[in-house]
């Protein structure tokens, strides 16, 4: 306990923590609304268009100044997602062939700028290619606050046009009726995705990027059925995630960090996915255990009523081998099941007739559940 606390003290690892949940955080929030509206492939054209401003701020800036490489990525970034919406809009091209366009574009850019700047005789350009992968040790201080600075303005605008942002998100044509400015609200939207994205480039990189845009809200998705609440929750899962992902980075000594931030709230997202109730993969394999049990229930309890108005006689007794021969398996378990429900009773053969001595016969009961079943079924073929 007392060498974990000594590794909160140092300086690199205090900066690499705060910088991680800074960008679950504003991952959190904003991926919401990108899964939410179907675009979750937004953050991967963003964080790779995103590489062509990264080599503009340095070229511009002359060295690895975090502001002007972070304004240049938030710039390319946010014109990429501007230049899909444009495609979209004014011609006939889907949603998914905009996205494609404007990543392949905008990273050979960034790759032929990248190329350039290697060419260059800047000895400050050393390090420049770690913004693909991301760099989560080189964060400085100053770094951080420009983070937090980034972040704080992202959370304020969600907070001041929550209720247009919610209202385009779910019925944008309704918001459209209404008088609100859909078109300016969906660019403001997509470029406080590229602010996302230009938080998270120092710590886990433009190739990963993406992953931690849509992971926290994919996640948070399948615990909640409000906007609100999987709001929180990604955000939750975000800041946990990163922090995680950070701290195990630096107790094993050699990991990169921002692979392990991604591969953490990776986790949280497949255990959503198994677990969340209602909605995670176990639910679903219960609920169709349980729904396959139920019919197997009512194809025996429909059998039985069938066989009784065969013969015209509603307290016919069925062998317990004609019922297993008529449906290719064992009927005992659902005929059991049947009979602690009160359907079904486990009585004697009638006096002379041929066979096992004891046969299962409908109670009124399952007579009336097997009209209804029976019912339900006619109705729907009509």
């Amino acid at each position: 306990m007392t060498a974990f606390l000594a590794l909160l003290q140092d300086y690199t690892i205090q900066n690499v923590v705060a910088g991680a949940a800074l960008l679950g955080l504003i991952s959190g929030v904003l991926g919401s609304f990108a899964v939410l509206r179907q675009q979750s492939l937004l953050g991967d054209t963003m964080s790779h268009a995103a590489l062509p401003g990264v080599c503009l701020g340095f070229i511009i800036a002359g060295t690895r100044h975090m502001g002007s490489i972070l304004l240049g990525a938030l710039v390319t970034g946010a014109l990429a997602a501007l230049v899909m919406l444009l495609l979209t809009r004014m011609s006939r091209l889907k949603t998914d062939a905009g996205l494609g366009i404007a990543l392949s574009v905008f990273f050979a850019l960034g790759v032929v700028l990248l190329t350039h700047i290697q060419g260059m005789n800047n000895a400050a350009q050393g390090g420049l290619d770690a913004f693909l992968f991301g760099q989560a040790a080189a964060t400085l201080r100053s770094d951080v606050w420009i983070m937090g600075g980034i972040t704080l303005a992202a959370l304020a605008l969600v907070a001041a046009l929550w209720k247009e942002f919610k209202l385009v998100t779910f019925d944008p044509e309704f918001a459209a009726s209404l008088g609100m400015p859909v078109v300016w609200l969906e660019v403001l939207l997509t470029v406080m995705i590229a602010l996302a994205v230009v938080v998270g480039l120092q710590m886990v990189g433009v190739v990963l990027m993406a992953a931690m845009v849509i992971a926290p809200a994919v996640a948070a998705r399948q615990w909640s059925h409000r906007l609100e609440d999987m709001v929180w929750l990604a955000a939750a899962i975000g800041v946990v995630g990163g922090v995680f992902g950070a701290l195990l980075s630096a107790l094993s000594r050699g990991l990169a960090t921002g692979p392990l931030i991604i591969l953490s709230v990776s986790v949280a997202v497949l255990v959503s996915i198994t677990l969340a109730p209602g909605r995670g993969l176990v639910w679903e394999a219960m609920r169709l255990w349980r729904g396959r049990r139920r019919l197997r229930d009512q194809q025996v309890l429909t059998t039985l009523y069938r066989l009784a108005a065969h013969h015209a006689d509603p307290v016919y007794r069925s062998e317990q081998g004609m019922l297993d021969t008529y449906h290719g398996l064992g009927t005992r378990a659902a005929l059991r099941k049947l009979e602690r429900r009160g359907l079904v009773e486990w009585g004697q053969a009638r006096p002379g007739e041929p066979g096992p001595e004891r046969r299962w016969v409908l109670t009124p009961a399952g007579i009336a559940e097997a009209e209804r079943i029976l019912a339900s079924l006619n109705g729907e073929g009509a």
